[in-house]
């Protein structure tokens, strides 16, 4: 299978050092045919030399990776890309009030004829060498908590009640996400965070995030990148100073718009959907509605967004 994500870490001048010791986890670590299915497809690639590299000397060592930052900083895209690139099958956990342990390990399950023990995510992945994102982590709750501890440290084991003794094997890693601030978290124990690397992942640089629309979309006008670009810094200049809430600031949002606009939505209605109504205060949702129409004209159509042989 081709990896994608491999051959674009390289054409970025990713350390070389860092790139081999990929090849050699991929060549070492060959996932089980039946987990191949999850080994993700990333819909586009994370735009950073130095957060790549810093992520790969983490992940190399065999380190469990805390990705931190606000939101739109493309964590979670990231997470995904790691694992396309390392070739491991992938589990995610989101972590809300209703992920216990047992959610995380497995509980026994009736199949019809006897008790068995359904394995979680977490075992799964621990016995597989696959990748697990942990996200949102700092929304876990105790009980939770206390799973991770002993994954996460130097010991890798989990031990299930009833079940056995869980080796984590060599090739598996996790990987924490965290947004600040969102209703439902709090601070991280000493304990846990202790168990992870912490990178800090910033907001993508302006010639980045072009390079992403283009990516995503090869047949978006030049005028648009721009548009488009200067858009999400104003969002996210106006969210830096408290004129507005981190709600509007959404990339997310933002390409959803622009795939919407594709299909012919208007520009104005693609964005108010995607990013403008995601604000429920009126009067912030108006002033999110006028940074839009200083930029994008609410009558733009796909003909006046891509180039016409793309739409055809």
């Amino acid at each position: 299978m081709e990896n994608k994500v491999l051959e674009f870490i390289e054409n970025e001048n990713i350390d070389k050092n860092l790139v081999a010791g990929v090849k050699k986890y991929i060549a070492e670590t060959a996932p089980a045919d039946e987990e191949a299915g999850r080994i993700p497809s990333p819909i586009c690639f994370y735009y950073g030399k130095e957060v790549w590299e810093q992520a790969l000397s983490a992940l190399l060592s065999s380190k469990n990776l805390l990705l931190t930052g606000p939101k739109a900083t493309g964590k979670n895209i990231f997470a995904e890309n790691l694992s396309a690139l390392f070739e491991r099958p992938l589990w995610n956990v989101s972590f809300h009030v209703g992920t216990d342990a047992s959610y995380l390990v497995g509980t026994d399950t009736f199949d019809g004829d006897r008790v068995v023990f359904r394995k979680g995510p977490m075992t799964l992945a621990s016995e597989k060498g696959g990748f697990v994102v942990l996200d949102e982590i700092n929304m876990a709750k105790n009980e939770a908590l206390s799973v991770m501890h002993s994954c996460l440290d130097h010991r890798r084991v989990m031990d299930i009640p009833g079940y056995r003794k869980v080796d984590i094997v060599p090739a598996a890693r996790f990987i924490g996400t965290m947004n600040y601030g969102y209703a439902g978290t709090r601070e991280l124990n000493e304990a846990l965070c202790s168990r992870f690397v912490v990178l800090e992942m910033p907001v993508i640089g302006e010639n980045d995030l072009g390079r992403l629309l283009r990516f995503r979309f090869p047949g978006l006008k030049d005028n648009m990148v721009s548009q488009f670009s200067k858009l999400f810094y104003e969002l996210n200049r106006k969210a830096e100073k408290g004129e507005i809430s981190e709600r509007a600031l959404d990339l997310r949002g933002l390409l959803d718009a622009i795939d919407m606009m594709a299909l012919g939505t208007g520009a104005g209605a693609a964005l108010d959907m995607c990013i403008a109504n995601k604000t429920f205060d009126p009067y912030e949702r108006e002033l999110v509605r006028d940074v839009i129409k200083a930029r994008i004209p609410g009558d733009l159509r796909a003909e006046n967004i891509f180039d016409s042989t793309v739409i055809a």
